[in-house]
């Protein structure tokens, strides 16, 4: 096999790492700038219609199609299993809500960030799908703590004004709890877990979470999400889900490149 044969292999291994031999993890680490996308999420319910799993399912799957973009952009990208648990106080008293202390979600990212630089990465991107205030912070945290103890992390953050804005305008409204924003994206990515026959009939929850969370409430039911949702689920569609995955990849793929001190340049088309 030639040496431009050799070089190229990290371009067909698996996108996640988890699914990667420890052959294949040697290949993309001897790719050019090899990056490791970590998904953060929650294990928290999100109305009847969607699974608890919601945020760190929307977290690998932007995860898993930012890497094969970077990879179409020439760099040696894959997923890292997703960090599944969060602090996740605001659906205290609905069933399925499991919450981890902010100390112990910090250290674990943490330690996690540093374990993937310290196996090779050149760099570790954290993007989060679950956006409960004290949550962010908690990742903003680890990322800051691994940041100054072995640096190579950034966060690609849609809560900045830089990407939030790029997004739907039920996200922008902070109605987007289970709503049409989190919908679409589940129904684009794992359309066999979202149920439809009770997506359909839910009514319209015009509930700001961000405007709540600004006026002191401190759970859905405070709030008035009675059923663990707020914004438009009926709304949701999967190309309109497509859309946002779109920008939600753009996102992390610039981060990335930003953070390497390169270029970011559109993606190549992929190759049927």
């Amino acid at each position: 096999m030639s040496g431009d044969a050799l070089g190229a292999r990290w371009r067909s291994v698996a996108l996640a790492l988890g699914e990667c031999t420890m052959a294949d993890c040697a290949e993309l680490l001897a790719g050019p700038t090899p990056i490791v996308i970590l998904p953060v999420g929650s294990t928290e319910p999100h109305g009847p219609h969607l699974p608890l799993a919601t945020d760190a399912i929307l977290s690998e799957e932007c995860a898993r199609r930012a890497a094969r973009s970077l990879r179409e952009r020439g760099a040696s990208a894959v997923c890292a299993p997703a960090i599944a648990y969060g602090v996740t106080r605001y659906a205290e008293g609905f069933a399925g809500a499991i919450t981890v202390s902010e100390p112990a979600l910090v250290a674990y990212i943490t330690a996690v960030i540093e374990g993937l630089r310290g196996a090779g990465f050149a760099l570790v991107c954290v993007t989060n799908h679950h956006l409960e205030p004290e949550h962010v912070t908690a990742v903003e945290r680890a990322v800051n703590a691994a940041r100054d103890s072995v640096g190579g992390v950034v966060f690609a953050n849609q809560l900045t004004r830089r990407w939030g804005r790029t997004l739907s305008h039920e996200f922008k409204r902070g109605a987007c709890h289970a709503g049409s924003y989190e919908s679409s994206l589940v129904q684009a990515a794992r359309p066999e877990l979202v149920r439809e026959d009770l997506r359909a009939a839910l009514p319209d929850v015009d509930i700001s979470l961000s405007a709540a969370i600004r006026e002191g409430k401190h759970n859905f039911a405070a709030m008035g999400l009675t059923m663990a949702y707020a914004g438009e689920p009926r709304e949701a569609s999967a190309t309109a889900g497509e859309a946002l995955y779109d920008k939600l990849v753009e996102m992390i793929a610039a981060e990335c490149l930003e953070a390497l001190g390169l270029a970011a340049p559109p993606a190549e088309p992929a190759k049927k």
